[in-house]
């Protein structure tokens, strides 16, 4: 007999997340993801696509959930977007995601590099990264990426053409 228990986003979304749209929107999309993921990255470019043409009734929340195991990177990476809000920038250079690499992206926005090598080093935003893969973990994530609609675990592929039925019919 199938499971039919749907996993719910734990902790619901709140004001300690990063939200891109209105808290009125009519819906929230929320990806548990990996800066050096593959798949991930291939999931950024359809997502960017899905959230232009669903406009603003969706609202889209990132949460971390580096697998350090498989992307020695991707902690880093994390730590880097919680300092710089550099998220779509490390997507697009997902091949390039060593410390010096993510410290030069930081300088390349007008950033203080030196303040983001120092917090890097002292792994100042790593409790943050850590939150979001324990509230990812809670939610039932195992893998990237893991989309969540409205709270509940998104079980079709992550496709544009999918995820935008999926948005519309929440809407």
């Amino acid at each position: 007999m199938p499971d039919l228990t749907v996993a719910l986003l734990t902790p619901p979304v709140g004001p300690r997340d990063h939200i891109l749209g209105t808290a009125h929107a009519a819906v929230t999309l929320v990806e548990y993801g990996d800066f050096e993921c593959p798949l991930c990255g291939r999931a950024y470019t359809e997502l960017k696509r899905v959230l232009r043409q669903v406009g603003g009734k969706v609202r889209f929340v990132f949460r971390h959930f580096p697998l350090s195991e498989e992307h020695p990177h991707a902690q880093h990476a994390a730590e880097v977007a919680e300092a710089a809000a550099v998220h779509d920038l490390l997507y697009q250079r997902q091949a390039a995601l060593a410390d010096e690499d993510l410290v030069e992206y930081a300088r390349e926005l007008g950033l203080d590099a030196e303040r983001v090598r120092r917090e890097l080093a002292s792994h100042v935003h790593a409790a943050r990264v850590r939150e979001d893969v324990a509230s990812g973990t809670s939610s039932g994530v195992t893998g990237t990426p893991r989309f969540f609609i409205n709270g509940r675990r998104h079980e079709e592929p992550g496709d544009a053409r999918t995820l935008a039925r999926a948005l519309r019919r929440a809407l």
